[in-house]
């Protein structure tokens, strides 16, 4: 592993220190009751520094996107052998839903983000990016084409069931249900 350089430590640095500046702000007052002046002052960087490591008032809170997308494909490409494709992704989000819930401000970060139409938007879209990556990753994977349908709808049921996941008490047992039902089908005369 490469070690960084002073430059990009303090850019790093200096990253962290406007992003954890913007979460206290926000977890205190809400996301509208912040301007992005406030959160700069906080930081003691200018506006125009903030908005260079961050391109909206939205991607303050959302600074794990790449690590998202490579931690995602890599439990597709990186499955034990006779692990299907749907199982693995349901283990990578159980295993991430109680990653962050053992953090002491996961569930007042996820009412936040649940209670403020801009940051659900945000969050939504960034989350959905992934979509065409991870299709492209199990078309490989199974031996389809490029562009396959098949894959597109389960790389997407499988992101947008993140939030299904996510929202419930026993995250485990909601994983169990989405991911079964993808791996499965459905039946019209299936029972609760």
């Amino acid at each position: 592993m490469t070690e960084l350089g002073r430059r990009e430590r303090k850019k790093l640095q200096t990253r962290r220190s406007i992003a954890d500046a913007a979460l206290d702000l926000f977890m205190a007052r809400g996301f509208d009751d912040v301007g992005v002046k406030e959160i700069a002052d906080r930081a003691d960087v200018s506006v125009t520094t903030l908005f260079k490591h961050f391109p909206s008032k939205e991607s303050l809170l959302f600074d794990e996107d790449e690590e998202q997308e490579s931690a995602l494909l890599g439990v597709v490409r990186e499955r034990p052998a006779g692990k299907s494709i749907t199982q693995a992704l349901r283990d990578h989000f159980v295993e991430a839903a109680k990653g962050h819930a053992d953090h002491p401000m996961f569930d007042d970060f996820q009412r936040l983000v649940r209670t403020t139409p801009a940051l659900r938007a945000y969050a939504h879209g960034m989350w959905m990016r992934h979509q065409d990556a991870l299709a492209r990753v199990i078309a490989a994977e199974i031996g389809a084409p490029d562009g396959d349908v098949r894959c597109a709808a389960l790389a997407r049921f499988a992101l947008e069931a993140r939030d299904l996941i996510f929202d419930r008490p026993d995250r485990e047992r909601a994983a169990d249900e989405v991911f079964g039902l993808l791996e499965h089908g459905w039946s019209a005369d299936q029972q609760s």
